[in-house]
Order: C-alpha cells, then sequence, then structure tokens
C-alpha cells in the first residue's frame, strides 16, 4: 500500500511537471509569435531615390522611406498652405515629393539628409507624411572653421 502511494505520488508530480513544461512552451511560442507580428508590422523599407524609382507603387497602407538632398530652388508652397512640393536627389535621379503639414527648421539646410515616410507611385510625386531630417551641419562647419584656423 505504502508503495502503490509512493508510486501515486511520483505519477502524479511526473503529470504536474509536463504540465507545467506545456504551459511554458505554448506561452514562450506565443510570446514569439506575438513578437514577430509587432516587429513585421512596424518595419518600414528604407531606399535611396535610384531604387524607389525602379520599384513598383506601394501597397496601399504601406509605408516606405526614402532618403536624399532637397534640390536648391525646387521648394514651393502657396500662400497660407500647409501643403509643400519640392524635389529630392541622391545624385544621380531627382524626385518629386509632396508634404502636406509642417516641416522641420532643418529641412532647408543644403548639407542635411532628407528622409521621407509615406507612398511612392511610380511616375507621381512621393506622398510624403512624415519628414526627418539629419543634420551634419554641426561637423560641416566645424570642418570650415577648421580651413580657416
Amino acid at each position: 500500500m505504502v508503495e502503490q502511494n509512493l508510486e501515486n505520488k511520483k505519477s502524479a508530480n511526473i503529470r504536474n511537471r509536463i504540465k507545467i513544461l506545456v504551459v511554458f512552451v505554448v506561452l514562450i511560442g506565443a510570446l514569439g509569435y506575438f513578437s514577430f507580428l509587432a516587429f513585421k508590422g512596424a518595419t518600414v523599407y528604407y531606399y535611396t531615390i535610384s531604387e524607389i524609382m525602379a520599384e513598383p507603387a506601394t501597397v496601399e497602407g504601406k509605408m516606405v522611406r526614402v532618403s536624399g538632398k532637397l534640390v536648391p530652388d525646387s521648394f514651393s508652397r502657396a500662400e497660407d498652405s500647409t501643403v509643400a512640393h519640392f524635389m529630392l536627389t541622391d545624385g544621380d535621379n531627382v524626385m518629386p515629393a509632396i508634404h502636406n503639414g509642417v516641416l522641420p527648421d532643418l529641412f532647408f539646410n543644403e548639407h542635411s539628409d532628407i528622409i521621407l515616410e509615406g507612398s511612392h507611385v511610380p511616375e507621381h510625386a512621393f506622398h510624403s507624411q512624415n519628414v526627418i531630417v539629419k543634420c551634419p551641419s554641426k561637423y560641416v562647419a566645424l570642418v570650415g572653421e577648421e580651413k580657416d584656423s
């Protein structure tokens, strides 16, 4: 009788451990799956202007990023409007772009790299929803100051 109780306790203990292991594996699997979905949905493809011009139109609801420099004297905005029209270049190709909203102050710096986030349709202007400006101006100013010294 005592031996049977010990066997029952051992088998119950093993079943409990198996249940805990199964729950742990399912939990880790679910967290991994949800992490994958979150990162997949948050990815934004990054292109140069030459690359984006060779791509088909972006899928509805999908965002892409494109990087370039503002073409001098290409910026225009109607008075009392928030819609801006301008051109970006990567040195090889030029792409028209439209942005509706406020632009960062550093947008007009000729040394700034501009990253537009939005949608692309070939043969049309890139429709920007977000503008990111990477500014190396502090480094450019330092190089200019060193030449003066």
